[in-house]
């Protein structure tokens, strides 16, 4: 299992540093990443535990890549997140398996929730997103006529790459954390 984590710790600080850099995620890491994760597990079980469990490894390693991909495909698809980050999730799912792989996400997805108000309070963009936000969420209570689109400033891109891979340190550094002795 410890050469799982290596696995999604490279691919993770990896894609942080692409997206970080060109706002990209390679496809050649995440399905690579992918591809590893659901041969790896299988390999390892049935090495282990024959065949059967070898299966049901590799069936977990889908199942990761099910689960972590539902919610960020969902947001993909209403134009809410770009496609490496959600192949990148699909990825950390086949490599650590669903429970892993989710708490991954979930911490991911709270560093990007921090850090995304903090960079538009910084750039000062802050209170005018939050109040066309507000006037958008409002918009199916008012008439066709008195509706708002969304500022500009709340379309601006967020590299998400750099938060997942928070995600990863950090589930890895608190499950680490958790083992320790006493």
């Amino acid at each position: 299992m410890i050469a799982f984590l290596l696995i999604t710790l490279t691919v993770g600080a990896l894609a942080a540093v692409w997206d970080y850099r060109t706002g990209l995620i390679p496809n050649l890491l995440t399905l690579g990443a992918i591809v590893v994760g659901f041969f790896g597990h299988w390999a390892h079980g049935w090495y282990s535990a024959g065949w059967q469990a070898g299966l049901s490894e590799a069936g977990l390693a889908l199942l990761g890549l099910l689960c972590c991909s539902l919610a960020p495909g969902f947001m993909y698809w209403k134009g809410g997140m770009g496609g490496g980050d959600v192949k990148l999730f699909a990825a950390i799912g086949a490599l650590c398996q669903p429970l892993l792989g989710i708490e991954i996400q979930m911490y991911g997805l709270v560093v990007a929730a921090l850090v995304a108000p903090a960079r538009l309070a910084y750039e000062g963009k802050l209170f005018s997103v939050l109040s066309g936000t507000l006037a958008v969420a409002l918009n199916p209570l008012l008439p066709p006529a008195r509706r708002r689109s969304l500022p500009a400033e709340a379309l601006t891109p967020f590299r998400l790459g750099p938060a997942i891979f928070a995600g990863v340190l950090i589930s890895l550094l608190l499950r680490s954390y958790a083992a320790l002795p006493g």
